[in-house]
């Protein structure tokens, strides 16, 4: 009976009128809400794709570079060098003869022709010598003349004949001579040119061999330049240069000589420019810049901050890849401006790095801005 009494008790009891009953089914009805909600929350806000998170972590670690597209136009190479002007011809006019200066016939500085007659040398005693000398010709002409006759008789013997001849010949020579030296008392200016220096004055006295002028010869002018070996094959006799003198003034010049042995101190090569100038204008000894145009590349045109030194040492520039890694191309440099320089070793279209390259390495992911102070080349400067 104890038994019936407690079944009856169980199947009677029930938390219908418990107070925590209703707050229970609250909470779990909000719970399945929640859930619900976050279950269908991936087709009322899509996640952004992997891909694009994935690119926006890697992002956020890279460094920030700016770029510069640049494109590969075509630049005229000119290979520039310091020289200075030197004659085409230089020589010291020396006096032939010893004797007193009896006339100045030109002034220092002027221009003179081939042969022209700058100065004097008393004659007086030449003169009697050759006066001399022609008697002792005739002499000797007169004893040829009477051996041959006296030969033609029987007379005279070959061997008087031929004495006679042998006078007559040292008269000759002798005679000849003489007339050189006289000659010499006159002194020529040896080529066209500018007399540089006179030493000759009225009324002095010279001794032959002395040095009494210097002529020279500028017409045309040449100009020497040192051509490093690295460019010595760029360099061809008969190429145009443009030669720009200290005084301001520019003139056409031709290369008509390249040393074919290198300066044993500095390696570099003798290169001669000639350049034509009329009358003498401009003087020997000028300094000179010497520009001439070799040929044609393919290169871009850079701010020399933007090179840069890869880990063997070799000047280059850092690009951006598609991949926003970073490059590490090696350079030359084939011409310099006053706001730049053009440089070859790039590919036709690079993006170059020009801000922030000191702080990234060949391979680094960056993340490349484009440059506020991109500027455009200027092929024609």
């Amino acid at each position: 009976m104890a038994k019936d009494d407690l079944s009856d008790l169980t199947g009677t009891l029930t938390f219908q009128s418990d107070k925590g009953a209703g707050r229970s089914k609250w909470i779990a009805g909000l719970l399945a809400l929640i859930l619900v909600g976050w279950m269908g929350s991936g087709y009322i806000i899509p996640s952004a794709p992997a891909e694009t998170a994935t690119d926006e972590a890697e992002t956020a670690g890279a460094v920030a570079v700016a770029v510069m597209p640049s494109q590969a136009q075509d630049v005229q190479l000119v290979l520039r060098a310091e020289g200075q002007s030197e004659p085409d011809r230089a020589s010291g006019i020396q006096a032939e003869a010893t004797g007193q200066v009896i006339s100045v016939a030109v002034e220092r500085g002027a221009l003179v022709t081939a042969g022209q007659e700058v100065g004097r040398i008393d004659p007086e005693t030449l003169q009697a010598q050759v006066r001399q000398a022609e008697t002792q010709q005739a002499q000797a002409a007169r004893d040829l003349d009477n051996a041959l006759s006296l030969q033609q008789r029987g007379v005279a013997t070959e061997d008087r004949v031929s004495q006679a001849r042998a006078a007559s010949a040292a008269a000759d020579a002798a005679l000849t001579a003489a007339r050189q030296q006289l000659d010499n008392t006159i002194v020529r200016a040896p080529f066209a040119g500018r007399l540089n220096d006179l030493t000759l004055d009225e009324g002095e006295y010279v001794d032959a061999g002395d040095v009494v002028a210097e002529v020279l010869d500028n017409d045309p002018l040449t100009v020497v330049i040192q051509v490093p070996q690295q460019a010595l094959s760029r360099i061809e006799q008969g190429q145009i240069a443009q030669v720009q003198f200290i005084t301001g003034e520019v003139r056409e010049g031709t290369v008509k000589f390249i040393g074919a042995n290198a300066d044993v101190q500095t390696r570099t090569f003798r290169v001669e420019v000639t350049v034509d100038n009329p009358d003498s204008v401009m003087p020997a000894g000028l300094s000179a810049q010497v520009a001439i145009p070799t040929g044609q590349a393919r290169g871009h045109f850079i701010s020399p901050a933007i090179l840069s030194l890869g880990t063997d040492g070799a000047l280059g520039i850092k690009t951006v890849e598609a991949d926003n890694t970073v490059s590490f191309s090696p350079v030359s440099i084939v011409r310099a401006q006053t706001d730049g320089v053009w440089v070859t070793g790039l590919p036709e279209a690079a993006d170059i790095i020009t801000v922030g390259q000191g702080f990234v390495s060949a391979g680094d992911l960056v993340d490349p801005r484009p440059a506020e102070d991109a500027q455009t080349a200027d092929v024609s400067q």
